[in-house]
């Protein structure tokens, strides 16, 4: 049992190490390495550095778990079209060693001891938690049924602290399909992989189009734009809004931002509109109220463009509308709003606006003598001009030459995805606005089947298991 040995005293000196401090280790140590003002930060490093040898010697099991003995590398490989792709190549076997061929009872023996409750009950709650946070979002679908405790874990203050410090590198992909539109599918950029999931309270054939997102709480209203709900839809936080005091029930344009970094300290929803009429939706008093009245100089009814999202740059949401062309903005904290007149470029559709790191982005459909191509321009505020800043690749856009192409915009917190559709054609693609890469994805596949689905709607949203609605 030396392995169970290793492993009781590296838990004993963590437990030492937090002892010896009186106090739990924080995870703010990049801000505060100076040894003489705090000792926190190196007790966290010392630590860290013990379960970073529990992760090597769980490795070690798993390698032991491993009868085939198959040792996998990927290749980073590009083609002629420019295409990046990723080749998995298997390793030669090797001949293993007689001791090791029949591993079964190794493990068997060493289980007993990894399993020991004295070992693993006085292993660090923070440091536990600090770990769990840092697992993949699919991790959380499977972590759960492990045990209660991990289940609890959704619910904790001290978890959803660890988990708002971990950085969102990028978000999902929530859609609707036109061939199953009572249900949802999500998208995992990481993985390129999609899941279908279904909203275990909604109320029977009812459906539900995604309209905004924010601190990983969806936005939905409902196909007679009547009711709002909000849901994670990564978990069964769901709730229906209480009614609104309009009874305006055509189509409205919808945003949403947080009062402050995460869902926890609330949000606010905010519809629109063509003849003025607008509300507000306070999830802290959970109810709607009228904001600001329109200044003189913006003139009603307003020409609103519904294929385009709303963005939002702080308290600030951003509504596109034609007739004149431009930008409607209104600050929800200080309630003011602003109107852009900003001429659209010649030849546009199907444009949607776009957020980037505080900067308006507009992105459409330029179709010019039966040649097509997806552009991106963003809004000069000096001069209030679009200016391109990038397009699809050309080889790309010669695939929609002489198509009448119409295309979606399924969201873009720093990742842009784009249904391009045709008769002959259902592309989905993909533009990282910060690298200026594009790629193509996966197509969406039925779960019990091999058919095709078309995105019909959706938006981009940063996975939260600890959001709740």
């Amino acid at each position: 049992m030396d392995e169970a040995v290793v492993l009781s005293q590296v838990v004993g000196r963590i437990q030492e190490l937090c002892e010896l401090y009186a106090s739990s280790p924080s995870l703010d140590w990049p801000r505060r390495l100076d040894p003489r003002q705090n000792a926190y930060p190196f007790l966290f490093l010392s630590a860290f550095f013990l379960l970073s040898c529990l992760v090597l010697f769980g490795l070690y099991i798993l390698e032991l778990n491993n009868p085939l003995g198959y040792d996998f590398c990927g290749i980073l490989m590009e083609d002629k079209s420019g295409e990046k792709m990723v080749e998995v190549l298997e390793s030669p076997h090797c001949k293993r060693p007689r001791r090791e061929k029949n591993p079964s009872k190794t493990i068997a023996s060493i289980s007993s001891g990894l399993m020991d409750q004295q070992i693993w009950k006085d292993f660090p709650e923070d440091l536990f938690e600090a770990v769990i946070a840092r697992l993949p979002t699919e991790s959380f679908f499977r972590f759960r049924t492990v045990c209660k405790k991990w289940n609890s874990l959704l619910s904790s203050c001290t978890f959803a602290q660890h988990l708002a410090e971990v950085p969102n590198l990028h978000p999902w992909f929530y859609s609707v399909t036109h061939e199953n539109i009572t249900k949802g599918a999500m998208y995992n950029p990481s993985l390129r992989k999609w899941h279908h999931i279904s909203i275990p309270f909604l109320p029977a054939k009812t459906v539900l189009l995604p309209v905004a997102s924010a601190g990983g709480l969806i936005c939905f209203l409902d196909l007679s734009h009547k009711n709002f709900y909000i849901s994670n839809p990564l978990t069964d936080s769901f709730k229906e809004l209480p009614p609104r005091s309009y009874r305006v029930w055509s189509r409205v344009a919808v945003g949403m931002i947080l009062n402050g970094k995460t869902a926890v300290s609330g949000y606010k929803i905010m519809w629109l509109g063509c003849n003025g009429d607008h509300e507000i939706y306070d999830s802290i008093h959970n109810s709607w109220s009228r904001s600001a009245s329109f200044p003189p100089s913006i003139k009603l009814p307003l020409s609103l463009n519904f294929r385009s999202q709303t963005v939002s740059v702080g308290s600030t949401i951003y509504f596109m509308h034609a007739e004149p062309d431009g930008i409607l903005s209104y600050d929800i904290v200080n309630g003011i709003w602003k109107q852009y007149l900003i001429p659209s470029p010649l030849h546009l559709t199907d444009h949607t606006l776009l957020e980037y790191e505080g900067q308006i982005l507009l992105v459409g459909l330029v179709t010019k003598n039966a040649a097509t191509c997806v552009y991106i321009w963003e809004m000069q505020k000096m001069t209030l001009l679009w200016k391109e800043v990038d397009r699809m690749p050309n080889i790309w856009c010669l695939e929609l030459y002489g198509k009448h192409v119409r295309m979606t915009c399924l969201g873009n917190h720093g990742l842009l995805m784009l249904s391009l559709r045709s008769k002959r054609m259902n592309r989905l693609v993909m533009h990282n606005l910060s690298t200026k890469e594009w790629q193509r994805v996966p197509e969406c596949m039925h779960p019990h089947g091999r058919k095709r689905q078309t995105i019909a709607c959706g938006t981009a949203f940063h996975p939260c298991p600890t959001a709740l609605a």
